[in-house]
């Protein structure tokens, strides 16, 4: 006798296997907690075998069957995922699930206007977003968790696509009461012997710190912080400066105080905001799809702070 089973109940049950409750699974989903506990029960009522350990006080964790089982079902879904864009592909049409990657340090101010303009021109594709550090980005792309990302070009590797979009030049953040706050652009001489908040995450950190060791000095690192929101406060709150190549729209700190943005002058390189993926990731339709909307919303006149416009819906 056959078995009976759909892709929607493999979807429930490896989101409840990666979230280890049904709660959280069923945040994840946006679906009920009863259809998500009732997916799984039928699951194993159809197999035979119990794909979780129930612990009362610490959620659920796979059984040994489970683990193996949760390798089968992302791979069906995987598989599923295929199909359904060859089917898109041979009609012509823009569809399916599209899984998109962005650099923490904008994804605020980028991605979800550029999702919403890309959905209403193409509304059977399913977009996710993931914010995610440079060193992520790489890694999820090379696991296929993500399809495409939007990022700086900070060291990406041979194997991988990037298409450059806008050019971003580097500025410093200072308070409004800073003694460089009035100047109308600074340099990286001007800015050494002062206390520096140092925006560190992966590759950028690098990048900004290599402005100091192009001119053979050290700066002066008061703190660091992983954060753009905390590195804007602590700058805000006098701690010190800091350099960025993203302004946001607003020219206060989260908490209140008032920030300077000043460009930086000297040979300091921009960086270029694009997208990467896999090469050949645009012989699939709805990542090509992207990648053009993307050329057509983010341009250099979209960007004060990365503003990102509305653009027409158009037919597709």
């Amino acid at each position: 006798m056959p078995l009976r089973f759909t892709l929607r109940q493999l979807e429930y049950f490896v989101a409840v296997g990666e979230a280890g409750s049904i709660a959280l699974a069923s945040d994840k989903v946006n679906v009920s907690s009863p259809s998500i506990s009732a997916a799984i029960s039928q699951l194993e009522e159809e197999f035979g075998i119990p794909l979780f350990v129930r612990k009362h006080a610490h959620g659920l964790s796979l059984s040994q069957a489970g683990r193996q089982f949760m390798v089968q079902a992302r791979k069906v879904l995987d598989e599923a995922d295929v199909l359904n864009r060859l089917a898109g592909d041979v009609l012509g049409k823009v569809q399916g699930p599209l899984s998109v990657g962005c650099l923490v340090t904008f994804a605020q101010l980028v991605v979800p206007r550029l999702r919403k303009s890309f959905v209403a021109r193409f509304p059977d594709v399913t977009v996710s977003q993931h914010e995610l550090t440079q060193s992520q980005v790489f890694d999820w792309l090379r696991r296929a968790e993500i399809d495409i990302a939007l990022t700086y070009d900070l060291a990406i590797p041979a194997e991988l696509e990037f298409v450059p979009l806008v050019e971003l030049p580097p500025y410093a953040i200072v308070a409004e009461d800073h003694p460089l706050a009035d100047l109308p652009s600074v340099s990286v001489e001007d800015l050494k012997d002062h206390p520096m908040i140092l925006l560190d995450l992966p590759f950028s950190a690098e990048y900004f710190l290599s402005f100091f060791s192009q001119i053979g000095v050290k700066p002066h690192i008061a703190e660091r912080t992983r954060d753009m929101a905390v590195m804007r406060s602590l700058v805000g709150n006098g701690f010190g400066y800091s350099i960025a190549n993203i302004r946001p729209l607003s020219d206060t700190s989260p908490d209140g105080q008032k920030l300077k943005f000043i460009p930086l002058n000297g040979p300091v390189r921009p960086m270029k905001m694009g997208l990467v993926m896999t090469s050949g990731a645009r012989s699939v339709l709805n990542i090509s799809a992207f990648v053009e909307h993307c050329r057509t919303v983010v341009t250099p006149e979209s960007i004060p702070g990365v503003k990102v416009p509305e653009v027409p819906v158009l037919d597709s």
